[in-house]
């Protein structure tokens, strides 16, 4: 065996051996809205007393999370919004997610290649041609808009002849509407000390824009499109 082979090897008996060791210690639990809110007392305190370290170690947890598509990235960044105010967690979730996403796009292209084709091979087609057709716009609209999971794009993108810096450059300003929102989100969740706390207006407004906010995103470029004559985007199914 070569010496990249192995390396290659070595590379992916890592991430398998983290996921086993995620779901064999089941640490899901950790990234439920839950656990979050019981500890926020105990996390906003850490968080007080050793910011650098807390932020270094939610980052580097997130950007794990993401590289190996886990769940709870939602929840993380929801929690991030909570404990570190919009924009501290705006900025730091902003890179933490986009360098995850780079990473599962390199270890698709360069390690789970055959993989991914047999997995997603119908949404890879799509991509292909959405690749083709309209160059980094394509990647820009389908961050904005979830026309497929975000960890299915970071695969999918591996595959395609699309520039890693691209990859990384597009998927940042084009994540960051979202991470706005669900940051937002976060911050009026942290901010519940009683059951009345639920009805509060800026929770309720948050929320709303929650909601709103793929659909608006959703008919601002199929407005876009339909002044260029461009195809309608696939949908996820």
């Amino acid at each position: 065996m070569s010496r990249k082979n192995m390396q290659r090897l070595a590379i992916v008996l890592v991430v398998i051996a983290l996921i086993v060791v995620f779901r064999v210690f089941d640490l899901d639990r950790y990234f439920t809205l839950t656990y979050i809110k019981g500890q926020q007392h105990q996390f906003a305190q850490l968080y007080a007393e050793h910011t650098l370290p807390v932020l270094g170690i939610y980052m580097g947890i997130y950007i794990v999370a993401t590289a190996l598509s886990l769940p709870g990235a939602v929840v993380l960044t929801l929690a991030g919004g909570a404990l570190f105010g919009f924009w501290v967690s705006l900025v730091v979730v902003s890179f933490a997610s986009t360098i995850g996403a780079t990473l599962a796009c390199l270890v698709s292209r360069f390690l789970l290649r055959d993989w991914v084709q047999n997995k997603f091979g119908e949404k890879l087609k799509a991509v292909n041609q959405g690749v083709e057709r309209e160059g980094a716009f394509y990647l820009f609209t389908v961050r904005l808009i979830p026309v497929f999971p975000f960890f299915v794009i970071n695969l999918v993108m591996g595959l395609t002849k699309m520039p890693l810096w691209t990859f990384y450059w597009v998927s940042q300003l084009g994540m960051l509407p979202g991470t706005a929102v669900f940051v937002n989100a976060g911050k009026q969740l942290g901010q519940i000390q009683s059951a009345s706390g639920i009805l509060s207006p800026s929770l309720l407004i948050s929320f709303a824009i929650l909601g709103l906010f793929p659909i608006t995103v959703k008919k601002l470029m199929r407005w876009c499109r339909s002044g260029k004559g461009k195809k309608p985007l696939p949908t996820a199914e």
